[in-house]
């Protein structure tokens, strides 16, 4: 698969076995949700061990401060792209809002289709995580997770599970989807953990 390669790359920024892309390869499996633009429909539930159990619409959600990234990612396929801008609400925030529990240590990330995928509590609140709508200024496409995707770059970008609508917080590990079929419960690209057996 061709995913327009940059020659040059920044071994200090790539992890192992990694090849960089000037491109944004789409990958999943299933059908891709489309919504109407006035996402009227669209929320977003927030619960397990919280405070206040939310649910919140599009309109609601982005009345929360916006935050912005800069960061890079890295797919288990074997690509990275590099300087993404980002824009969204951080998950920090997402925790304010609905007040997490002490017992609180994982978090399971909902998403249409039937995909979830699992982080522990302190990766979902690092610094650099949030909920994206937006990527280099551009609302994400449907294709890339369109209307809101988690995006945690210091994991393989599995973890940052596209069209997400529900988050809950759990005293316990559980395996999102893809870690049921056979991929990392962590999935740090650093330690190339691709695999359960990795």
């Amino acid at each position: 698969m061709y995913f327009g390669k940059v020659k040059h790359q920044n071994h200090d920024r790539l992890p192992p076995n990694q090849q960089v892309t000037s491109g944004w390869p789409v990958l999943h499996v299933g059908d891709v949700p489309y919504y109407n633009k006035d996402l009227s429909n669209w929320d977003l539930r927030i619960g397990g061990l919280v405070d206040r159990p939310t649910v919140l619409t599009f309109e609601q959600l982005l009345s929360l401060p916006e935050t912005s990234q800069q960061n890079d990612i890295h797919c288990v396929t074997g690509w990275s792209k590099f300087d993404n801008e980002w824009q969204g609400i951080s998950t920090r925030a997402i925790a304010d809002h609905v007040g997490i529990r002490e017992e609180a240590k994982f978090v399971m990330v909902e998403a249409e289709e039937g995909w979830t995928t699992n982080v522990p509590l302190e990766d979902f609140l690092a610094e650099t995580s949030l909920l994206a709508y937006k990527h280099n200024g551009e609302s994400l496409t449907p294709e890339h997770g369109y209307p809101l995707r988690v995006v945690i770059p210091h994991l393989y970008f599995w973890k940052s599970a596209k069209w997400v609508r529900a988050i809950k917080f759990r005293s316990v590990n559980q395996q999102g989807f893809w870690e049921r079929n056979g991929y990392h419960m962590y999935g740090d690209p650093w330690k190339e953990q691709r695999f359960a057996w990795d």
